[in-house]
């Protein structure tokens, strides 16, 4: 139940990013909605000053360090760059041609950087120009010698997650055929109809193409549902984690597989080398992640722990033979970070791009030294930035035969940009100045530190725009999705929004976060809502001693597991004047039978709902909703399956049915990624406005008294 705060060219920060869904239209879907009427104008004035980001995505670096490619949307479609990363003239660079309306993306360098794979929508002509053709991406070569591109494949579904196989001979990808959605629990489910979880299932397969003549084949089974995977470094194997079909629920129950590739007739069966759930110890029952095959070809390692939703990654790396046989090794107990991304680069040396509080550390350590632990990872364990690089996922970099990488960030004061980092004391360089004119339309934002039930706990704080302490602010807090997941330090997110509009906007991240080591992320398990909860307020006790916060306007909003915890939030304290609960949760035992995604409870609540309720209804919001007060504003879309929108009428049915202030809004042919502008510009529009007639004016020093003795958190179970 991921939150994903960053979006290109808006400032929203409660909903999730625009992601590449390419379900069509339905027949007898409902009519648009109505705009809000009349909007706050000021939203219109800071959307357009976010127009002008440029937002660099997929970098790639060449294996000799000489070019970095990246690929950048821009009103007319989007680009492929190729940079030097050494020159210091930015203007050096080549884009590889591309008529208006093309989309080019996901480069990735052939092992020799002879050639770039990538996708596009557009198909090269004779003369090496470009034509629009069918929306249909294919994957096309680049060939550095000659400055030319060919069309390699002629798919018909989705494919994602290009890789070359190390011989350079060939090309692996997921591929969906004949897909209708993305094969992602955030994409809209299709309409419920025929035999339910029979009919229309779509499965997500290695495919791939051998290069240069475009041959196509299938290298794993029907059968099995393929998330992640990599190359054996002989090219004649594959490694990757799969589950039986539909995908979108059984991530969670993956297993970890290798399988030789065979011929074109007869590929060997895979063998599983992982079952979590037959594995003793730590792993057991857990999520595993971001398998990599071991440069000599001995060993496997993953990155393995409890996880709310595939993509966010977090949790302790592990190694196992890859012929399997034994148990995985942990080769970073005890770190107080959580691994988001990982990468041999050497039969010992793991790089590994890693959450710290709330910023990113990018490190490597040899993992066959007994004592390694967090004091031997090296890097600034404060970095305030976020990576967006080769898996925007999970933030990870692009490397060349040296050990130099590369990789997009951003701040909330820095725009996103491409950089470049060589080995040794060379500092950082940046490659890229897409927007070097632009500077931020809200306040500072600063890491904010406490400690709560031993705990050390991390959030960001974001001042109200030309803050002025003889003020009293308003105060927002958003809470990330997840519940395994973190908020970092992105350009326009956390708030970006609110904080122009005069608020403080706090974003936590309480126990069952990533960033402060695998105890801390599981910290939350079978205590929903609770031990979460007072991490939160204890951050705001902390804050209001700080800085000028008018206590009788503080609001409390989130999307996923966010939107639970708002949810949740209002039956236990009235210390918020408002709230906005975005594709929530109210009652956990309900949802149990009501959403695509069951398979992830289990690591969370420990037994199913049917073997043991009151831990389900322990965090329920409905079993407390007399406590309410706080006027909610509630947001679904109708093809939500992570969090369907029946939970989100159970709570609204309740509220209004005590009197409370609330409004409910379904978008129609949304599902937990919202993808349509203009519903996200009128969602937008619809929560300034709530906050704004709820938490209204500014209170005068003798009216301000402490909120938080208004705080009342329930303890025992309905």
């Amino acid at each position: 139940m991921t939150l994903c705060a960053l979006r290109a060219a808006s400032i929203l920060c409660l909903i999730p990013a625009l992601l590449p869904v390419f379900a069509p239209a339905q027949s007898g879907s409902p009519a648009p909605m109505s705009p809000m009427p009349n909007p706050d104008p000021r939203l219109a004035t800071l959307h357009a000053k976010m127009t002008g980001v440029h937002t660099p995505s997929s970098v790639a670096l060449s294996s000799d360090g000489a070019l970095v490619a990246w690929a950048v949307r821009s009103p007319t479609g989007s680009q492929i760059h190729l940079t030097d990363p050494h020159s210091a003239d930015p203007t050096k660079g080549k884009i590889i041609a591309s008529n208006s309306g093309c989309s080019d993306s996901a480069p990735a360098w052939a092992p020799d950087a002879a050639f770039l794979a990538y996708t596009s929508t557009c198909t090269p002509t004779s003369s090496g120009s470009t034509s629009k053709s069918d929306p249909q991406p294919q994957i096309f070569l680049y060939s550095r010698a000659s400055g030319k591109s060919q069309q390699l494949t002629h798919l018909t579904g989705i494919f994602e997650d290009a890789h070359w196989s190390p011989d350079g001979r060939s090309l692996a990808f997921l591929f969906v055929e004949n897909a209708t959605r993305s094969a992602g629990a955030l994409a809209a489910m299709k309409p419920w109809s025929g035999v339910i979880g029979e009919d229309g299932i779509e499965v997500q397969r290695i495919a791939s193409v051998s290069v240069p003549d475009g041959t196509f084949r299938f290298i794993t089974p029907a059968n099995l549902h393929v998330f992640e995977y990599d190359w054996s470094p002989k090219s004649d194997a594959v490694t990757y984690t799969a589950a039986a079909p539909p995908g979108e629920n059984n991530w969670w129950v993956a297993q970890l597989y290798t399988q030789f590739l065979g011929t074109q007739s007869s590929s060997p069966k895979p063998v599983s080398i992982l079952n979590t759930s037959s594995t003793p110890g730590e792993l057991h029952d857990l999520q595993i992640a971001q398998p990599a095959w071991s440069p000599d070809g001995k060993r496997i390692a993953f990155i393995g722990g409890l996880m709310s939703d595939q993509g966010s990654t977090g949790g302790d790396i592990f190694t196992l033979p890859a012929t399997g046989g034994s148990a995985p090794r942990n080769v970073s107990p005890d770190h107080t970070v959580s691994p988001s991304w990982i990468e041999w680069l050497s039969p010992s040396v793991i790089r590994t791009v890693a959450r710290k509080g709330g910023g990113n550390l990018i490190t490597s350590w040899n993992i066959d030294v007994p004592t390694a632990t967090s004091s031997n990872l090296q890097g600034d364990p404060s970095s305030k930035f976020t990576l967006k690089g080769v898996n925007s996922a999970t933030g990870g970099v692009s490397s060349d035969h040296a050990g130099d990488y590369a990789f997009s960030s951003s701040s909330f004061d820095s725009p996103p940009e491409v950089f470049f980092q060589p080995v040794g004391s060379a500092p950082l360089q940046q490659v890229t100045h897409l927007n070097d004119t632009l500077k931020p339309a809200w306040g500072k934002a600063e890491s904010i530190e406490w400690t709560n039930d031993g705990f050390n706990v991390q959030g960001w704080l974001m001042y109200p725009v030309d803050y002025d302490p003889q003020r009293k602010y308003p105060l927002l807090v958003i809470i990330h999705g997840g519940p395994s997941a973190a908020i970092g330090a992105h350009w326009g997110s956390g708030g970006a929004n609110f904080s122009a509009l005069g608020y403080f906007v706090f974003s936590p991240n309480p126990r069952g976060s990533y960033g402060q080591g695998e105890k801390f992320t599981a910290a939350n398990v079978k205590d929903f809502g609770y031990g979460d909860l007072r991490d939160i307020l204890a951050g705001m006790d902390v804050i209001e001693k700080k800085v000028s916060i008018d206590t009788h306007r503080e609001g409390i909003g989130g999307w996923s597991y966010g939107g639970f915890m708002t949810m949740f939030a209002v039956t236990q304290t009235h210390r918020f004047r408002a709230a906005f609960a975005g594709a929530g949760i109210s009652d956990w035992k309900s949802y149990y039978g009501e959403n695509s995604i069951d398979q992830w409870m289990l690591p969370f609540f420990g037994k199913t709902v049917y073997d043991d309720p009151a831990v389900y209804a322990k965090s329920s919001a409905i079993e407390f909703i007399k406590n309410v007060q706080t006027p909610t504003l509630i947001v679904v879309g109708d093809r939500d399956g992570e969090c369907p929108a029946p939970q989100s009428f159970e709570f609204f049915h309740a509220l209004r049915a005590r009197g409370v202030k609330t409004q409910l809004v379904v978008y129609p042919n949304e599902g937990h990624g919202f993808q349509d502008p203009a519903h996200i510009r009128d969602l937008e529009a619809r929560e300034v406005a709530w906050f704004a007639h709820y938490m209204p004016g500014e209170q005068t020093s003798a009216e301000h008294t402490p909120a938080k003795t208004q705080t009342a958190i329930q303890t025992g179970t309905p």
